[in-house]
């Protein structure tokens, strides 16, 4: 007997127009899935590797002491070990924690850092400003903050204790450049004068509009800590990994740990509910596409009433008749897909170039994309589970005619 997939190709062939029609709605359904996934993880990989490269994938702070259950009643809205926690600011055995830490596999590299906020005066412009002072050579191990500068010198920096790194748009703000000065107000109500040594730039708003970095000690003075550090930031070989060595770290120093998931919750939410609504609005377009095939498929059907009684009457079962009909869904899946992935992987390369200018919560001269094979991995499961769908009941009706009694001429 002739196979279903050589008897389906010809049914094909007596309905080209509206398959094409049909099959085009894959192509476009597929190729536009693909291409909205990449560019909405690309601006939600952008986001994560900026603030992981300027503030760690995981950090330490305050010190914590565990009260005992029997002396202390938790409230009613406490789910975890927090409400049963003392806290005290800073950190005081930053280095031994450090060495500690640095024993961990996952560990790359950690610097402390003394944070406090600060006002900002250059020239008549003030600003509020997010001091981070730093160990040099360790904050350039830990972050991308070499990588980040558009001007001026690290060395620079590094070798004068009295100069700044300023975020770029903190920069902009107060009008300054490299090598101006730049006035700190510490607590006591003294400006302390400083020299711009470089700019940086993080890629996220809230970074890059708010943060000085200086020298820890510099920092330690003008803030009047007690303390040399208020935080460890940590530099991991596997990020997705962060959560679990926080809770490790959390247990082993008795201070609070926080991964990147936990910090970034909010706008990681927000990035995932752009993501989820991008699919569902393309995945229409092959929803739609499955309904014009099972429309071509029905009335295939209908039109080869007398060819599938014949077929009935020579041998072929039940199954063969569907074969015939599901091959014919398949065929459009399979081409739709591949000319799909590569409209996909053109729309992504061409989206990739275009200008645009965002100086919002993230910094970008173009549009943002990834390359992630998963993406189309998806838009093809997807196409398929919708063609197949759709193929299925033209498939079992077809399947389901008799043939003794469509040969005598009765309508189906």
């Amino acid at each position: 007997m002739t196979p279903p997939l050589y008897i389906a190709l010809r049914f094909l062939r007596h309905r080209k127009r509206a398959l094409l029609l049909s099959l085009s709605g894959v192509v476009f359904g597929v190729g536009f899935f693909v291409c909205t996934q990449a560019q909405t993880e690309g601006f939600a990989r952008h986001f994560i590797n900026s603030t992981i490269g300027s503030n760690g994938a995981l950090v330490v702070r305050s010190r914590f002491r565990p009260h005992y259950e029997s002396l202390v009643v938790p409230s009613r809205s406490a789910s975890s070990d927090t409400a049963l926690r003392a806290f005290f600011e800073g950190i005081t055995n930053a280095s031994e924690i450090m060495r500690v830490s640095r024993q961990f596999s996952n560990v790359v590299a950690c610097s402390p850092v003394l944070r406090g906020t600060v006002s900002a005066r250059a020239g008549f412009q003030n600003a509020t400003a997010d001091l981070f002072g730093i160990d040099p050579p360790l904050h350039a191990r830990t972050t991308d903050i070499l990588r980040q500068l558009i001007a001026g010198s690290y060395d620079d920096f590094r070798n004068n204790t009295s100069s700044l790194i300023v975020g770029s748009r903190l920069a902009e703000d107060l009008g300054v450049h490299t090598g101006d000065t730049m006035q700190l107000l510490s607590p006591s109500g003294e400006y302390w004068r400083f020299t711009i040594a470089a700019i940086a730039r993080a890629g996220v708003g809230s970074i890059d509009s708010t943060r000085v970095y200086s020298h820890a000690r510099i920092a330690q003075n003008l803030l009047q800590r007690p303390f040399g550090a208020s935080m460890i930031i940590y530099k991991l070989r596997d990020p997705d990994r962060a959560p679990a060595l926080a809770t490790q770290f959390e247990r082993l120093f008795q201070h609070v740990a926080n991964s990147w998931q936990e910090r970034e919750q909010a706008n990681l939410q927000l990035f995932m509910t752009l993501r989820i609504s991008a699919a569902i609005t393309v995945s229409l377009i092959i929803l739609l596409a499955g309904f014009g095939i099972f429309n071509v498929l029905t009335m295939s059907v209908l039109g080869k009433v007398k060819e599938i009684a014949i077929l009935r009457s020579m041998g072929y079962r039940r199954i063969d008749i569907s074969a015939i009909f599901l091959w014919q869904g398949a065929l459009v899946a399979a081409v739709g897909s591949v000319l799909g992935c590569l409209l996909g992987a053109l729309l992504t390369w061409g989206v990739g170039h275009i200008p645009i200018r965002i100086r919002g919560l993230l910094y970008a001269d173009h549009f943002l994309v990834t390359w992630n094979w998963r993406h189309y991995f998806w838009a093809t499961l997807l196409a398929i589970i919708a063609v197949f769908i759709a193929s299925y009941v033209p498939a079992r009706r077809a399947a389901e005619l008799p043939p003794v009694v469509t040969l005598r001429g009765s309508s189906v």
